[in-house]
């Protein structure tokens, strides 16, 4: 079965991560990558339906998988492919599409700050041939409702608590429905709860295989309450991912 992500090779030391800002960083060109240093390389599936958590310290390079895995950072060596395909190698408009079928949700949040969060989360939903336009006010006042955002969706980035923010930035990568949800550092500054409930609507419900989504998170640790509910948990020591037990 092919994987919905796959790291080959991946050189996490020897990637510099460029910023992302927004939406339109999506189409931001990576910045050239740092020196080589003495490191593996990582490689790593994640198979439909898993939970899987990559963690690391600032200096492991952790935070550059999910924008390797978008194409939006670049890696000298290796590969990495969703759904089978790499989509560095797409052209340009190819990768925006592509890109569509994926759940991504940045470090930070990723909200553009002249919209409401409600507007934010209507944004996929809007663009393309997935949902009729008049079906997008009915579709994202469910998924308002799902994160559990209720008022806060008419407030502006700016004007939302750290808590909002992550829950609109959730639903906005799910807004439709994919298999495969990319979350970097999604849990920081959040409680334990938040953090566990905002896991489970990533997951998309329960199945028999496990989450009815896959998810692949990043980030320096997971809290202790979430780690009975991610099926594999590595930490990049070296620039090598080593599993970690869930005891």
């Amino acid at each position: 079965m092919t994987p919905l992500l796959e790291f080959e090779g991946i050189p996490l030391q020897r990637l510099r991560r460029r910023t992302l800002a927004g939406l339109a960083g999506w189409a931001a060109s990576a910045l050239p990558p740092e020196p080589p240093i003495e490191s593996d390389n990582v490689t790593l599936t994640v198979q439909a339906h898993e939970t899987v958590a990559v963690v690391g310290d600032e200096a492991s390079g952790v935070d550059n998988l999910g924008g390797v895995a978008m194409g939006l950072d670049h890696s000298p060596l290796g590969t990495a492919r969703v759904y089978g395909t790499e989509i560095a190698s797409l052209e340009r408009r190819e990768q925006f599409a592509f890109r569509r079928r994926i759940g991504y949700l940045p470090a930070g949040d990723g909200l553009l700050h002249n919209l409401t969060l409600r507007d934010n989360i209507r944004l996929p939903l809007e663009f393309g041939n997935e949902v009729r336009p008049s079906e997008v006010a009915g579709r994202a006042d469910v998924i308002v409702a799902q994160v559990r955002l209720g008022k806060a969706a008419g407030l502006r980035p700016a004007q939302a608590n750290e808590e909002e923010r992550r829950r609109a930035a959730l639903a906005r990568a799910i807004a439709l429905d994919p298999e495969l949800v990319i979350m970097e550092q999604p849990f920081d500054g959040l409680t334990d709860r938040v953090a566990a409930e905002l896991l489970e609507v990533a997951r998309g419900g329960e199945l028999a295989q496990g989450g009815r989504r896959a998810v692949f998170i990043t980030g320096q640790d997971i809290p202790v309450l979430l780690r009975p509910r991610v099926d594999r948990m590595l930490r990049i020591v070296q620039g090598r991912a080593v599993p970690v037990s869930h005891s």
